[in-house]
């Protein structure tokens, strides 16, 4: 089982392999959830962007540019502001 040494400013490293099984990198928040036998779990606040992979839909058209992407969130919110 990974352990971790607390530093005198309450700081840990996250041991690498509990890392990679929770999918953390730099810069990642975490949750500390208690539980109800007073135990803590840990948890990413956040998810990360390839975890939404297949979330909207398979695209079926072609690739959008940069450009075409900026385009088309743009009039969609001028549409929401009006």
């Amino acid at each position: 089982m990974p352990t971790a040494t607390m530093t005198s400013k309450g700081q840990i490293t996250v041991p690498v392999d509990v890392r990679d099984d929770l999918g953390l990198a730099a810069g990642v928040r975490v949750r500390f959830i208690k539980r109800s036998d007073g135990a803590y779990e840990l948890r990413p606040a956040s998810l990360p962007s390839d975890s939404l992979k297949g979330f909207f839909g398979a695209w079926d058209g072609p690739a959008l540019t940069v450009d075409q992407m900026n385009d088309d969130i743009a009039e969609a919110a001028a549409k929401a502001n009006r």
